[in-house]
């Protein structure tokens, strides 16, 4: 019987083609090391690789499976920049800073690129990515787009008219966008898998169905209780993006998890016109729809998000209405798979990055960028631990506000929210 993750429903075509998923052991007994992380998804493991190359003695814990947050389930592409657009993050922070984050975002690109290559760890790199709109108002904005790219010495982004649009998407339901050559999209377990070999070859201790149930910071060490143990450790890295705000109440206030979910069909066969240039697409939607035919020909199409888990059965309804919306000859096209799981958002869509007790920093809060900007913000954990704090800072810096509501009322106010912003997509 395939394995399902405890904390995220359905069986995701991810796992099925991932091939052989290694197994840590779990905790147990009390250990001292230099770095505990908390959290084994992009973030948490590719900081323990650099941080046990360096030759940090480190310990990772987590909570379930490597792969069973968002880091195993997501759409699997590679934006340029950060969440927020070039020319909007330019507006606020001006072009100095502005420029400095997007060229950090590029770094981390290459840097995925180059680790995967490096490290033998094969997945599934497709280049190409396609912005578009189905309104012909938001047209402007893609402008604003690429001329803030290009500003920023970014060259990859080009405007597409409403026939290229329909032309490289296979369908005639956006008017336009822009195309992006520097950018794709990648198979996310078989990186998030090949990270925890390379981690575990690197000499870091990793350990799965090990939650943390506490931690505190005391006499300049960090303490993380477990069910069976406990660690002890000079700092902490708490990588638990949408997973962890019962442990860490700063980061709470602040990440707010939400349910994506994304269905896979069969294959199409080479003749099918949907995506015939293999590249992935993200539209303008407040609520994002992101689909992509993976090598072997499946489409894989996510664009639902909600706030509560719901039967696996669900998915593969409202992801074939979406589908059949864009390709409308697709309406009986078998769905194999549906899966969801939780990513982390903010107020403002930029990462959430803070030390929030003595010695321990929390990172997470990705806003659908954390492929690559999960995976390289474990790299500029691991230059702070090493003594250059510089790069994490331009991240720490970002004004980040917390949810209003509290824990309380904070779902329901973003339901709303979200609920305006999708019933005016449709206009």
């Amino acid at each position: 019987m395939p394995y399902t993750s405890p904390i995220s429903p359905g069986y995701s075509w991810y796992e099925a083609t991932v091939g052989e998923r290694p197994e840590y052991p779990p905790l147990d007994g009390d250990i001292a090391t230099d770095v505990v992380i908390i959290g084994g998804g992009y973030t948490g493991l590719s900081a323990a690789v650099h941080l046990a190359k360096a030759g940090t003695n480190v310990v990772l814990l987590e909570a379930h499976r490597f792969g069973d947050g968002a880091s195993g389930r997501n759409g699997g592409q590679l934006g340029t920049g950060q969440r927020a657009g070039p020319e909007e993050m330019e507006q606020e922070l001006g072009f100095t800073r502005a420029k400095a984050l997007f060229d950090l975002a590029e770094e981390a690109k290459a840097h995925l690129l180059e680790f995967a290559s490096t490290n033998r760890i094969e997945i599934d790199f497709r280049p190409g990515h396609l912005n578009v709109t189905h309104k012909t108002r938001e047209l402007p904005d893609y402008v604003k787009y690429a001329e803030a790219a290009a500003r920023f010495g970014y060259p990859n982004i080009s405007l597409m008219d409403a026939a290229e649009t329909a032309e490289r998407v296979g369908s005639t339901h956006y008017v336009g966008g822009v195309r992006d050559t520097g950018a794709g999209h990648i198979h996310p377990m078989k990186l998030l898998v090949g990270t925890a070999r390379v981690a575990a070859e690197s000499g870091a201790h990793l350990h799965e169905n090990t939650p943390a149930t506490g931690i505190a910071a005391q006499g300049g060490k960090v303490r993380v209780t477990t069910p069976r143990g406990t660690v002890t450790a000079q700092k902490c890295l708490i990588a638990t993006n949408a997973y962890g705000g019962n442990l860490e109440p700063v980061s709470a206030a602040h990440i707010m998890p939400i349910g994506s979910f994304i269905g896979a069909t069969v294959p199409l066969g080479a003749a099918s016109p949907v995506l015939p240039g293999g590249e992935s697409v993200s539209d303008s939607r407040f609520v994002v729809r992101y689909f992509r035919r993976a090598p072997s020909g499946e489409l894989l199409f996510g664009g639902r998000e909600i706030y509560a888990v719901k039967d696996p059965k669900d998915i593969h309804v409202h992801i074939r209405r979406q589908i059949t919306e864009i390709y409308p000859a697709l309406r009986d096209v078998e769905i194999t798979h549906g899966w969801g799981g939780y990513v982390g958002i903010t107020v403002p869509r930029k990462p959430f990055v803070r030390e929030v007790m003595p010695n321990v920093i929390s990172a997470g809060g990705y806003s659908g960028h954390g492929v690559m900007l999960s995976n390289f913000m474990g790299k500029l954990y691991a230059e702070t631990v090493a003594g250059n704090r510089d790069r994490l800072k331009l991240f720490e810096e970002l004004k980040i506000p917390a949810f209003p509501g509290g824990r309380r009322f904070r779902s329901p106010l973003l339901f709303l929210a979200l609920s305006w912003f999708a019933l005016r997509d449709r206009f």
